[in-house]
């Protein structure tokens, strides 16, 4: 991507080439090809085409031996100035090339194209020197899809064809095993495995089903954060699904956030909505009675689910839905309590992240508004101030951060925690705003200690995010393959003969009385199948009960990522297993 000077790393000046080389080996092939454009993504690059027919997937390695042909050739690419007389001329057969000369030209854009060998392209640059530069082994086509012209589906569906490349072979192939471990993570995959959620067509697309083996995973994180949200002196509230039109008037989600919203429900008393968001029925909650400065911060929580319309396109599994539960809270407090209560925030998902679930790898991401009023709304001076509370308990939090403009909440500056997960993908966990507009739209107030009535500044904080997209995380990051403590089942007892049946039964009420989610699988089928389908399902430990353990009273341990197994008494592991469970 760009550096600091707005020009693209040597790397993506490579992938850039390649995807000229990519045209050129097209080209060589489909002489007549109509071209449109091709860019560097992230760890590589595409380019658009209409041959007027579909590409095969074996065209893919057809293409690339082209590619890697050409690249051996060594040749030097050059860029030149052209006018648009030129670019009519040059690309009198190329219609979409003509048609983004004629827009640079009217947006008073300089026109340059790039040659490589005999091909020309229009192209705003970013390339190598020469070709020599490339190992021919560092690259790999690895997909063709639709494309509209230009994104819209009013122009042409054009091919794309997808590649990746990077500066080295072994980059390249430690990237294919990243992909390859995705593959074996990816929640949807492992979801349906290990039954944790499901999709049906009669009830809609991004409307997740959680099944009792999901269901548990979730509840258990639920359980978890409202035992550290009371600790923390939060207090549950819980409010409806949908509201009025007057009330996301008044917050302003109408007009700003409509478009995310689903349409209004035509009601005799007036327009419902589902509620795409719980903080204007928290603020209601908030204004049902009279405060006091001695009061605040007042901290109230609520797992509220909210619905959103999303394009059906952009659904993927648990990462993008239309209806999700938010681990979500607003904190009401004075002015002289929003660094501090800002900072608490963050800690909280310091902890959530490092200690509860193991992840390292994440930073903040504080977004700041831009100058355009028809999506922020305005007091200038409100801003100036929210941002400097933030801005110096992020600093404070020792955590790393970065600021960016532009992705403001409508209402006063976000802060998104990013995480990456052990495949590499970076995925936005959770959300805070600081929200210092609220207290005028709602009349949100308290009484302050020389009696006058002051506004109340709001926090909004969900440091799991939404139980959806989370879960979808974990479930990749740990593989499948939960903490004692979230496993679904987290012991199976597996009979060898049905003798024991008694003894195997009295071992699981032992273990369900200890609150440890146990199962007995005493099905006729072979000890070596038990094991492997329960390995497969990734349960922590797996008990296999014979003969010898009946009668001495013990039970055979497999642990989950061990080769060896142990012998040792029922009440030996419960007390070993006391502390990995408590939570």
């Amino acid at each position: 991507m760009k550096n600091k000077n707005g020009k693209l790393s040597l790397v993506d000046q490579k992938r850039h080439t390649l995807a000229h080389v990519l045209a050129m080996a097209v080209l060589s092939k489909y002489p007549d090809a109509r071209l449109g454009i091709g860019p560097t993504i992230e760890n590589g690059f595409y380019y658009d085409f209409d041959v007027g027919k579909p590409f095969k997937e074996e065209e893919l390695a057809e293409f690339e031996d082209a590619m890697r042909d050409i690249v051996a050739h060594k040749l030097d690419i050059t860029g030149k100035k052209i006018t648009l007389a030129d670019a009519k001329k040059l690309f009198k057969d190329q219609p979409f090339k003509i048609e983004l000369a004629e827009e640079y030209a009217r947006e008073d854009k300089e026109l340059t194209t790039y040659m490589t060998g005999d091909f020309t392209d229009l192209c705003r640059g970013g390339h190598i020197a020469n070709m020599r530069e490339i190992d021919p082994k560092s690259f790999q086509l690895t997909r063709i899809a639709g494309a509209y012209w230009r994104g819209s589906e009013k122009n042409p569906q054009l091919q794309r064809i997808y590649g990746i490349a990077f500066d080295t072979k072994k980059e390249l192939a430690d990237h294919l095993a990243m992909l390859e471990e995705a593959k074996k993570r990816d929640h949807r995959v492992l979801g349906e495995r290990l039954k944790l959620f499901t999709f049906a067509p009669e009830i809609g697309p991004g409307l997740p089903l959680w099944l009792p083996n999901g269901t548990i995973i979730r509840e258990e994180i639920e359980k978890y954060a409202k035992k550290i949200e009371d600790e923390q002196g939060y207090k549950r509230i819980i409010t409806p699904h949908i509201a009025k039109e007057e009330l996301f008037r008044m917050s302003g989600h109408i007009p700003y956030y409509a478009e995310n919203m689903y349409p209004p429900m035509e009601l005799d008393d007036g327009n419902y909505y589902l509620k795409a968001m719980n903080c204007p029925m928290t603020h209601m909650s908030y204004k049902s009675e009279p405060h006091s400065y001695r009061e605040l911060p007042i901290r109230y929580a609520e797992y509220g689910t909210v619905y959103r319309y999303e394009l059906s396109g952009t659904l993927a599994g648990l990462l993008r839905t239309r209806g999700f539960t938010q681990n979500d809270a607003h904190i009401y407090c004075r002015e002289d309590q929003v660094e501090e209560e800002f900072l608490n925030v963050m800690k909280l998902h310091e902890f959530w992240y490092k200690e509860v679930f193991d992840i390292t790898d994440f930073y903040m991401r504080l977004s700041l508004p831009v100058e355009d009023k028809t999506k922020y709304a305005g007091a200038p001076e409100g801003w100036q101030k929210a941002v400097t509370l933030v801005r110096n308990a992020m600093r404070r939090s020792g955590l790393p951060y970065k600021e960016v403009e532009g992705e403001a909440a409508f209402y006063g500056p976000k802060v998104d925690f990013q995480i990456k997960s052990v495949i590499g993908r970076e995925e936005t966990a959770s959300t805070n705003q600081l929200d210092f507009l609220a207290a005028e739209r709602f009349g949100l107030i308290y009484k302050d200690s020389d009696g006058k009535e002051k506004p109340a500044y709001v926090i909004h904080r969900a440091p799991l995010g939404s139980h959806e997209r989370f879960i979808a995380f974990l479930i990749e990051h740990f593989g499948g393959a939960f903490p004692f403590w979230l496993a679904p089942v987290q012991v199976r007892v597996l009979t060898i003969n049905e003798k024991i049946v008694e003894y195997t039964q009295n071992v699981v009420t032992r273990l369900k009385k200890q609150n440890i989610r146990a199962e007995l699988d005493q099905r006729n089928e072979s000890i070596n199948k038990k094991i492997r389908e329960a390995e497969l399902q990734k349960i922590p430990y797996i008990f296999v009960i014979g003969d010898k353990e009946a009668a001495a009273g013990t039970v055979n341990i497999r642990t989950r990522g061990e080769k060896e197994t142990k012998t040792i008494s029922l009440e030996e592991f419960l007390i070993q297993i006391e502390k990995e469970s408590a939570r």
